[in-house]
């Protein structure tokens, strides 16, 4: 795996397991704006709650974690993957329901008298707000591009397989292998799909961009 901070994240990381609540502070804020950039692509508008959902299941299963700063940051996006897809399923299986459920309600309804709003599901967020920028353990072959934050619209705008494998690599700084772990998907495949994003960010954003 790629460098870990120079050893900062591993050692909070290890302190946290032994229950140092700063320690934790400290590795939330270190891995969390990657991970919250990393998230919008997964499940846009509701990606501060399944990052809030992430972190609760990482403090409950810390104990258990074995590994350094670059292997927590790969476990963090594992688990935040996970409840991320989970959540789209869970809204498109909602979606797919609503115009039947619509429909019933429509036909109960009294002449002359509307149906409320139902609850309300907008994200209420817990975390502050921060800016991404590229991990500071980013795997050393992946290049540095220029202006993180210009550059996080357009890999979104990626199809999905590029734009996390990208995000995984320079956000979360992962490696190939780690990346490949967390999709599911060949080492190989993850470093084509790195290379074609950056390839697209490169004529985007009108930078040269070197080879994954």
């Amino acid at each position: 795996m790629g460098a870990d901070d120079g050893g900062e994240l591993g050692e909070a990381v290890l302190r946290a397991r032994g229950g140092d609540e700063r320690a934790f502070a400290q590795v939330y804020r270190a891995v969390q704006p990657g991970l919250l950039a990393y998230l919008r692509t997964l499940a846009g508008d509701d990606a501060e709650d399944v990052a809030e959902e992430a972190w609760r299941e990482i403090a409950r299963d810390l104990g258990r974690f074995r590994g350094g700063g670059a292997d927590f940051r790969a476990w963090a996006a594992a688990v935040a993957r996970r409840r991320a897809l989970a959540r789209v399923r869970d809204h498109d299986r909602g979606r797919r329901t609503a115009p039947r459920r619509g429909a019933r309600e429509a036909g109960a309804a009294q002449p002359g008298t509307a149906q409320g709003p139902g609850p309300s599901d907008a994200p209420d967020p817990t975390a502050p707000a921060a800016s991404a920028a590229p991990a500071a353990s980013a795997a050393p072959d992946v290049p540095d591009v220029p202006s993180a934050d210009a550059a996080l619209d357009v890999i979104t705008a990626l199809p999905r397989d590029e734009a996390e494998a990208v995000l995984l690599r320079l956000l979360l700084g992962l490696d190939a292998g780690a990346a490949a772990r967390v999709l599911g998907r060949p080492r190989r495949a993850v470093r084509a799909a790195t290379c074609r994003a950056l390839r697209n960010l490169s004529r985007r954003l009108e930078g040269p961009v070197g080879p994954p």
